[in-house]
């Protein structure tokens, strides 16, 4: 059996436990992301959701103490270059990625040490 995928739903990141307030002001205030409601079934767990584009963020909480991940999401930008100049302006620091032929990229962390990846592909 060959296993088709249709397309990435949602990408899971975890912040501490009751610092939805705090993901809530850099993800809605700084990156303008819009957020959506849980389902009802899962508003207990805590958390944030958000639609991007076509996928969806799912912010989970959890123990976080000593957590350094590697794990990201990436997010295609048009005009990277200003996306990057905006977030400094807002604080954000911002750091250089390995090239990768026709793309240009870039990360940083959300106030949690979640790596967010942005780029941009050359047409």
């Amino acid at each position: 059996m060959e296993i088709l995928i249709k397309r990435l739903d949602h990408i899971q990141i975890c912040i501490p436990i009751g610092a939805e307030d705090e993901a809530r002001a850099f993800y809605t205030g700084v990156l303008g992301f819009a957020e959506i409601e849980k389902p009802e079934t899962l508003k207990a767990s805590g958390g944030l959701w958000y639609k991007i584009g076509d996928i969806e963020l799912h912010i989970g909480v959890e123990n976080r103490e000593g957590y350094r991940s590697k794990s990201h999401p990436a997010f295609e930008v048009e005009n990277i270059e200003a996306v990057r100049r905006y977030l400094e302006e807002k604080g954000v620091v911002t750091q250089d990625e390995k090239t990768i032929p026709g793309v240009t990229r870039f990360s940083f962390h959300d106030p949690f040490h979640n790596r967010i990846e942005f780029l941009e592909k050359q047409q």
